[in-house]
């Protein structure tokens, strides 16, 4: 083993042996300390290697979060194998196109989706093993002695790909090695203050890097993960005062719902000292009118580890925050100059924090990352303080940000347009007060053809994930055009994109 080492295998290897009878995880009335995650992990490693699966191969992983998730990180990284999460809201067609493009040789899935396992069958050849697991159980593989690590890991090889980048209508995976994760716990770590008596309650998804991060920081510094399977308000709000949890994640309406529960039922959240995530200034100002926590603003992508951006949000209220300590950044223009304090441009940015590329997209990830920056794809300004300030996408990668989820547009359009009686169509975010962004659909529809918001919603849905269908459909006679006779997005949104009314 390299002196140098560091993996994320190795910090679970750390904490068994600084922490062993410390809570590492608690579910429900499971718990599960520092020493018992690492025997499940070794265990299911030295059964993973025994089944063939070797360093590079990737494992593909579809459930809720469960404590199952942080056993299998934990498996793959002990033996250099690829973790690829799915998100468990996709359609069966989208998690089909995942599974073919990340080629795994496992398939490890909550039995919960046994039905949808069956779905990908005819649309998915079957990958060499299908594992099923009950992920509330204490111990949802079995225990064996045996370990079986065969290869060296090091710091700098793959250990999750996540996909997201759809910008052309695909869903890209973004390869994320164990020093981009190490560097992104580091970071918020140091930047938030984080400690071993420190409580995380894991509310969003660990398939989103922001979730993963978030739970990985708290083992970091030997803190305790609670995890839930569902958000329930009311549920949380027992959770965050019974067992004193200290920070939570936040996409809107989360925090929102927190806080009308709270004042139905009069629950005590004065342990939750840390908010960090994205939220409307109402809900901001109502969580910290309470007079004990902090909201902590950011901005970051799944390409670079999700907390790029950290900031109390009262230091520049409506700001996305500063930019950690280990993360170099610019403002360019549209010939990727860069610009002048105040000016709008592309946010580019370099660092450990930056993913290792795409999978199996050298070309885009050449161009991703062209002239030694990743280009985001988002654009902002710096003031003269040196905090963000948010103003949008490129073209190019239109995105909407709906409850926390990336939605992009062109996919939802390309499905659209599949239904008969759609011309034409264009898909844009519009003000949403529950979810910060609502997805709004204009459409032309063909000649004599009829079909109802809601027809088409149900269609929408029926084909990708459900988060995915618009929420208001407006039907128009006709679509501003550019000169080439384009359809013009930016005068769409200027007509029907104030609100989903």
């Amino acid at each position: 083993m390299n002196v140098h080492s560091f993996t994320i295998y190795d910090l679970y290897r750390r904490n068994a042996r600084l922490y062993k009878d410390k809570t590492a995880v608690l579910s429900g009335n499971t718990r599960i300390t520092f020493g018992d995650l690492l025997n499940q992990v070794n265990s299911l490693s030295g059964e993973l290697s025994s089944r063939g699966v070797n360093k590079g191969d990737r494992i593909a992983l579809l459930t809720k979060n469960s404590p199952a998730f942080i056993t299998i990180l934990g498996a793959a990284a002990a033996i250099g194998a690829i973790l690829v999460p799915i998100n468990f809201r996709l359609s069966a067609g989208e998690i089909s196109y995942i599974l073919d493009d990340a080629e795994p040789v496992m398939l490890l899935f909550d039995r919960e989706y046994e039905e949808l396992m069956a779905e990908l069958v005819s649309v998915f050849p079957p990958v060499s093993e299908r594992i099923p697991f009950d992920s509330q159980q204490v111990s949802p593989f079995p225990i064996i002695d045996r370990q079986t690590f065969l290869q060296e890991v090091a710091a700098s090889d793959p250990l999750v790909i996540i996909h997201t980048a759809a910008i052309q209508g695909k869903p890209r995976g973004a390869v994320i090695s164990h020093s981009n994760l190490l560097a992104g716990m580091i970071q918020t770590v140091g930047v938030i203050g984080l400690d071993s008596g420190d409580i995380y309650l894991n509310i969003l998804p660990l398939f989103h890097i922001f979730g993963l991060i978030m739970a990985l920081s708290l083992m970091q510094v030997a803190g305790e993960n609670i995890i839930v399977f569902r958000f329930e308000p009311k549920e949380v709000n027992e959770i965050i005062m019974q067992k004193k949890v200290s920070i939570i994640a936040n996409f809107p309406p989360i925090l929102t719902k927190i806080l009308d529960e709270q004042e139905k039922g009069g629950f005590d959240l004065s342990s939750l000292r840390h908010v960090v995530g994205l939220e409307h200034p109402d809900t901001i100002a109502r969580y910290t009118g309470l007079g004990f926590g902090q909201f902590w603003a950011c901005y970051g992508q799944t390409e670079t580890m999700a907390l790029t951006f950290l900031s109390r949000h009262q230091e520049r209220p409506g700001s996305a925050g500063r930019p950690v300590p280990c993360v170099d950044m610019a403002i360019v223009d549209e010939f990727d100059r860069p610009v002048d304090s105040g000016k709008p441009g592309e946010i580019v940015l370099r660092g450990p924090l930056v993913f290792s590329g795409y999978w199996k997209e050298e070309e885009l990830t050449q161009m991703t990352f062209r002239g030694g920056w990743h280009h985001t794809g988002d654009l902002g300004r710096l003031d003269t303080d040196g905090f963000l300030w948010f103003a949008g996408r490129k073209a190019q990668k239109e995105l909407i940000k709906s409850g926390g989820e990336n939605v992009y547009p062109v996919e939802v359009e390309k499905t659209i347009i599949e239904h008969p009686a759609v011309e034409e169509v264009s898909v844009i975010g519009v003000p949403d007060p529950e979810f910060g962004e609502g997805i709004k659909a204009v459409c032309v529809l063909k000649p004599g053809a009829k079909v109802t918001e809601r027809e088409l919603a149900v269609f929408v849905a029926s084909r990708i994930a459900s988060y995915k269908k618009p929420r208001r459909v407006c039907f128009v006679d006709s679509m501003p055009r550019k000169a080439d006779g384009s359809i013009d997005r930016e005068e769409v949104k200027a007509l029907y994109g104030q609100s989903l009314v």
